[in-house]
């Protein structure tokens, strides 16, 4: 057996439809595009969102709401999820970022409060819910916002 015999299993690939041949191909004359109108002429295409001049569903619907350009997205980091530090240890970024909490950084990280935590650690983020802040002083840990 040849690379250059190689052929493909009987009924495996298709011909690609040749429109616009002849009648005798099945696909001659209108090519497909049936009779007349917008579609069947050349470069006859409707854009997205037209309704045949019908006012359009974007335009029907009311405006509403803005997208805040300064807004902060945090990486959030729950203090059930701490608890595979030791105890005694500082949980700073690169510490979350090595145990695999942590993927990617994007205006800083945020401690939640689900969950408990077992272990005193010295924990550095950029932000901490109020009840995270207590959790983690109640166990015997510190609390720095970077």
């Amino acid at each position: 057996m040849e690379l250059n015999s190689l052929k493909p299993a009987a009924g495996a690939s298709k011909n690609r439809k040749r429109i616009g041949r002849g009648t005798g191909s099945g696909h001659g004359k209108t090519a497909t595009k049936g009779h007349k109108g917008q579609k069947a002429r050349s470069g006859g295409s409707i854009k997205a969102g037209f309704e045949g001049g019908q006012m359009p569903m974007h335009r029907r619907l009311p405006k509403r709401g803005f997208t805040p350009l300064a807004k902060k997205i945090y990486s959030v980091v729950n203090l059930s999820q701490l608890d595979v530090f030791e105890t005694g240890s500082c949980v700073d970024i690169e510490a979350m970022q090595k145990s695999g909490l942590v993927k990617n950084v994007c205006d800083g990280i945020k401690i939640l409060a689900t969950g408990e935590l077992t272990k005193a650690l010295t924990v550095k983020a950029h932000k901490f819910s109020a009840t995270a802040r207590n959790k983690i002083t109640s166990v015997g840990g510190t609390v720095e916002e970077i």
